[in-house]
């Protein structure tokens, strides 16, 4: 199955408390951190709602 690699790179600030809610939930915690996720449509869904402030690679494994 494949998952995705999860990097946030635009700041939270000023940016409205649903999306740092978002970047939050998606376990991001600063700058240039990142994690990997599961792929699937929640992820895919929390991802399209903060496109502007992460950098998303699909990894196999």
């Amino acid at each position: 199955m494949a998952k995705l690699e999860i990097t946030l790179v635009r700041s939270v600030i000023g940016r409205p408390e649903t999306q740092r809610v978002t970047v939050k939930t998606l376990g991001l915690r600063k700058l240039n951190h990142s994690v990997i996720q599961e792929d699937n449509a929640a992820i895919r869904g929390m991802v399209n709602q903060v496109k502007h402030l992460v950098s998303v690679k699909e990894i196999q494994g």
